[in-house]
């Protein structure tokens, strides 16, 4: 199993990205990844990060293809590759009503169509080629690969048909193998994002639950659990969401599928874990951490090669 690290790191400030990309990229990791929720744009860290690195692939995890048009989207990837000599990958993925819609004041419609749609006309404007209303790049770029965020099968599939690879989120171990079955796709890249937390594991684990409600109860990560067939045990917690008990939700949560999400307990613990998903299928683990700042490098050298 490749390992990658997320930026930004929860707590971190952009100043400091260049000494933690240097240190993961010393430790032995193959890529950075960045993610676009709450904290800063999906592409300025990789900005940062090609600066300050010279192997490591940069890839955006993921930037959504609805609050940013083909054309511009074509522009940051080209120039993230021509800055990184190659070395990026266009991260891209339909994002959640909550980011877009409820966010960023777009309707959230026929995501499937739209990630396709999106991914044939950047396919041709990063090769060279004139997009929709005749946009085409100044100059070509280098080669530019494609992962689609996926969680279930018709977007799974649908990475495995038109990207170069797919990108996993909040994945259980008990799900891995349906995951990797709909993708389709053994000789494409599958990569998947995994939250490492800090500490006594009691304490790791109410935070673990914190996090895990947040995202549970957007509806594409519900149906995606659903999905795995984890919605007996999910009903409650979504119950308590809705009727805005949010104390009670993560009250809730269950134990069992947090601890097959997350990386808890001990560092030989969590690589442990991480063993059981590559032989599961998962080709690239994606580490998000969450630790003081002050113990941030020992946990990327932890999990180094």
């Amino acid at each position: 199993m490749r390992m990658a690290l997320t930026v930004p790191i929860r707590d971190v400030p952009l100043v400091d990205v260049p000494a933690i990309v240097r240190r993961a990229e010393s430790a032995g990791y193959d890529s950075i990844w960045s993610e676009e929720s709450t904290n800063y744009d999906g592409f300025s860290p990789l900005v940062v990060a090609a600066q300050h690195t010279e192997r490591m692939r940069l890839a955006t995890g993921i930037v959504n293809v609805y609050t940013r048009g083909p054309a511009l989207l074509a522009q940051s990837a080209a120039a993230l590759a021509d800055l990184s000599g190659g070395r990026f990958i266009l991260g891209l993925g339909a994002s959640s009503n909550v980011i877009v819609e409820q966010w960023n004041r777009i309707p959230f419609e026929r995501p499937l169509t739209k990630v396709r749609e999106t991914v044939e006309i950047l396919r041709a404007v990063l090769a060279g080629e004139r997009g929709p209303g005749g946009f085409r790049l100044s100059q070509v770029p280098p080669p530019v690969p494609i992962v689609l965020a996926a969680l279930r099968e018709r977007m799974l599939r649908l990475a495995g048909e038109i990207a170069d690879g797919a990108f996993a989120n909040f994945l259980p171990l008990s799900g891995a193998p349906r995951v990797v079955d709909a993708f389709g796709a053994p000789e494409k890249e599958l990569a998947c994002r995994f939250f490492s937390i800090d500490g006594p594991e009691d304490e790791a684990l109410a935070a673990a639950k914190r996090i895990f409600v947040a995202y549970a109860t957007v509806p594409v990560y519900t149906e995606f659990f659903c999905w795995l067939g984890f919605g007996e045990e999910l009903d409650p917690v979504v119950g308590a969401w809705t009727a805005g008990d949010r104390k009670r939700a993560v009250e809730l949560a269950p134990d069992r599928l947090v601890r097959e999400i997350f990386l808890l307990g001990p560092v030989e613990a969590q690589r442990e874990r991480l063993a059981a998903f590559a032989e599961a299928g998962i080709d690239t683990a994606v580490l998000l951490p969450f630790c003081p700042p002050d113990r941030l490098a020992a946990t990327i050298d932890a999990f180094g090669a």
